[in-house]
């Protein structure tokens, strides 16, 4: 019987016929999303499915060293995961550029700039930022920064002069905390900074302070500890949404980890 331990909650309610425990000591296989894994807990683990694209928390090295096999969700489920988060950052930006059109009990109309008008950053040319500039493009005026086709010294300028700035960018050692106190200030009155990708790109203490002083906007989507429930959610001011870690979490998308988590698993039956 292989027993399987999980570490996320994506898939609850999906393969409840399979064989679940909490014991760690005793555990097959986990399935994972973005907490960090202790191999040292899973003694017996032979194998590690995961639920999203990101990696920054796989411990490859030392699963490659344990024999453990790391498996990622299959390429249509990736699609999947890339065009959702895509359309839910449009979702974001659209919601904030729409969000005081007029008031319906008044009938008095915003005298609002039109679409066209706005300058969005999209901060990360990978599979994700590639969708984003795509559906953008058409609506508003999209200019990138990537570190691989960028110069560093490019970046000020952009931030400064864009409406919104949204984020698809890989955590890496580079990039924690990327959106420091000195980046954050340069982000124009007003102007909104989106968070798709993942939570430790920006400083969770300086955004709090540029937020409760109601200078900047944010959308968020993912966060530095999951389920959240820090700084945060102190404010009450109509600058911040904070959504649950839902960008990419559609039916077909579950569907699709689900059957992938099945495959996986009858590799060691």
């Amino acid at each position: 019987m292989i027993k399987v331990f999980n570490a996320t909650q994506t898939l609850k309610g999906y393969n409840e016929s399979l064989c679940y425990t909490n014991n760690k000591e005793e555990a097959d296989l986990m399935v994972v999303g973005g907490k960090t894994i202790n191999l040292d807990e899973f003694p017996n683990l032979k194998g590690i499915f995961k639920t999203g694209v990101g990696t920054d928390n796989l411990p490859f090295d030392e699963a490659k060293k344990r024999g453990i096999e790391i498996k990622l969700p299959s390429e249509r489920t990736r699609e999947i995961i890339y065009d959702e988060t895509a359309s839910f950052t449009l979702h974001l930006i659209l919601n904030f550029i729409y969000n005081n059109v007029g008031n319906f009990t008044t009938w008095k109309k915003s005298n609002r700039r039109s679409l066209q008008d706005y300058q969005v950053l999209v901060m990360g040319c990978g599979k994700i930022g590639t969708k984003v500039i795509e559906r953008l493009s058409p609506l508003c005026k999209v200019v990138t920064y990537d570190p691989l086709q960028n110069e560093r010294n490019e970046l000020n300028h952009l931030i400064r002069t864009s409406d919104v700035i949204s984020l698809h960018m890989p955590l890496l050692p580079d990039t924690v905390k990327f959106f420091n106190q000195e980046k954050l200030a340069l982000i124009s009155d007003g102007s909104l900074i989106v968070n798709t990708a993942r939570g430790p790109i920006i400083d969770e203490q300086a955004l709090y302070s540029e937020l409760k002083n109601g200078r900047i906007h944010a959308a968020i989507d993912v966060f530095w500890e999951e389920p959240y429930h820090g700084i945060l959610t102190e404010l009450e001011n109509e600058n911040i949404k904070l959504t649950p870690h839902v960008a990419s979490t559609c039916k077909d998308f579950l569907d699709g980890l689900a059957n992938d988590f099945l495959s996986f698993h009858a590799k060691f039956l």
